[in-house]
Parts: C-alpha cells; sequence; structure tokens
C-alpha cells in the first residue's frame, strides 16, 4: 500500500541576497516537507546562516519568494514571522542573561499571548489563569530539554550546552510549526550531542518540522530526512544522507574525510 508523501511546508524559490558585490545567495531552491528535518550544511561563508536571516526577516531578499503552507509568505518582521509559527536559534546564543531560565521560557510564549491591557493592568481572574497556564507550559519545556532541575537558575549562570537548549525551549515555547536551529550542537560534548540529538527526534516524532545548520556531519547524516548542500551561495547538492555523503562536489566542497 503506497503512502502520499507530505507537502511542503516551507518553499524557498529563487532567492537572491547581495551584500554590495558579494553575492552570498545565489537564486537559492529549497522545499522543507512537513514532518521531516532538513538539514543545511556547507563550508563557512557558504550562506547558511544568511538564508536563515532571510527566511526569519532578518534580511530582506533581492530577489525570489517564500511559501509557507502553500501560500505566499514574506518575511518583513519578526514578529509576523514567529506569529506566522517560524521558530529560530541564533548561532551566537541571544538569551536574557539576567532573567531565570523559567522567565526565559516564558517570554517565548508572549506571541501565543491572549491578555490585553487591560487585563494586565487590572490582573483579573483571565489574567491569572494565563499566567499559571503559561508556566506550567514553560515547565513542561524545561523537562523536555533537561533543565527542570534549573528553572530559577539565572540564564548567565548555565552551561554553554544548556543555554543551547533553554534558547531551543524558548523557541518551542512559541509554538512553531518550522523550527530553525543554527548549529544547535556548537560547543556541547558527545554526551550533550546525544541528548540534543534524542530531543530533536522527539520533536520530529511530535510532528514539528525542523531546518537544521549543523557542522556536526555525523549528527546530521544521522538525524536528517533530507540535507541540502550550500557552497558560494548555491545549492550544489540536494538528496538523503546517504546519497549526499556520496556526491563528488560535496565531498570536494566540504565533507573530505569525514565523509566516511
Amino acid at each position: 500500500m503506497s503512502t502520499t508523501p507530505n507537502p511542503p511546508l516551507l518553499e524557498v524559490q529563487g532567492i537572491q541576497k547581495r551584500f554590495g558585490g558579494l553575492v552570498a545567495l545565489d537564486h537559492i531552491q529549497l522545499q522543507v516537507v512537513a514532518g521531516q528535518v532538513h538539514g543545511l550544511i556547507g563550508p563557512n561563508g557558504a550562506g547558511k546562516t544568511t538564508l536563515f536571516n532571510v527566511l526569519t526577516g532578518l534580511y530582506h531578499p533581492d530577489k525570489g519568494e517564500f511559501k509557507f503552507s502553500g501560500r505566499p509568505y514574506q518575511p518583513k518582521h519578526i514578529h509576523q514571522v514567529v506569529a506566522l509559527g517560524i521558530a529560530r536559534t541564533f548561532q551566537n546564543i541571544r538569551l536574557f542573561a539576567e532573567m531565570s531560565v523559567l522567565d526565559n521560557i516564558k517570554v517565548g510564549r508572549h506571541i501565543r499571548s491572549r491578555q490585553n491591557l487591560w487585563n494586565c493592568l487590572l490582573r483579573d481572574k483571565q489574567f491569572h489563569q494565563e499566567e499559571e497556564s503559561v508556566t506550567q507550559k514553560a515547565y513542561a519545556l524545561l523537562h523536555q530539554v533537561g533543565l527542570k532541575d534549573k528553572a530559577h537558575y539565572m540564564a548567565r549562570t548555565l552551561s554553554y550546552g544548556d543555554q543551547r537548549r533553554l534558547e531551543i525551549a524558548r523557541a518551542l515555547a512559541t509554538e512553531p510549526k518550522l523550527l530553525a536551529l543554527d548549529e544547535p550542537a556548537a560547543g556541547m560534548n558527545a554526551t550533550e550531542k546525544g541528548q540534543l540529538r534524542q530531543l530533536i527526534e522527539s520533536l520530529q516524532a511530535m510532528g514539528c518540522t525542523i531546518l537544521l545548520i549543523e557542522h556536526d556531519v555525523k549528527l546530521v547524516m544521522g538525524l536528517c530526512n533530507t540535507v541540502t548542500v550550500l557552497d558560494y551561495g548555491k545549492v550544489i547538492c540536494e538528496g538523503e544522507p546517504s546519497q549526499v555523503r556520496q556526491d563528488p562536489k560535496v565531498i570536494a566542497a566540504y565533507l573530505g574525510n569525514s565523509a566516511h
């Protein structure tokens, strides 16, 4: 019995981005299928983070267009991107360092808040009910990423690996359809990377679609359903991990001996 493949959640069509005379993205074509983990790899300077920045409204593309859930999508304002259902983490961690771990997660729930100014000023029953709901959700997310016992720590006191997981939990607090992770394993030891892999697998099992930039080739090849390889702002290969690791262009540009 054949099964119908999932439709693309995100479609990137002919995206181009220049910085002066430098072409950072050269007519990028990409489809991220709903429910999959899609890896984006390539050497430093290949355009991976630039693509994330265009996708999430930090940069505006010079040419091309996006579709999200089958509809045209123009990522102009970050809050609109998050409200639509796209959340991301950053290559350089961006947390509220002087806030607690728990409060960092609660901030991420702001976009889904149903409170208005009067609810907040009056602190009425609806306000307290939603505050309790937000707190419970935050604890659940901290448990999911293995940080529940550190809920009341200041974010700045966490280890680098724990800060990475906190940033992922804060992104999850927005209830994304697409979670874009920019080098989530950076700074993690082998044990933390194993925990990260389990977390991403559990998110996929729950129906979350994930777009992943990562330099750990072993992690990418073990996690991703599809891998796209960029080099000098162009897509040089795309396919299943087993295909990508054997592609001569990819080996020459990026993988080298780490392909085996």
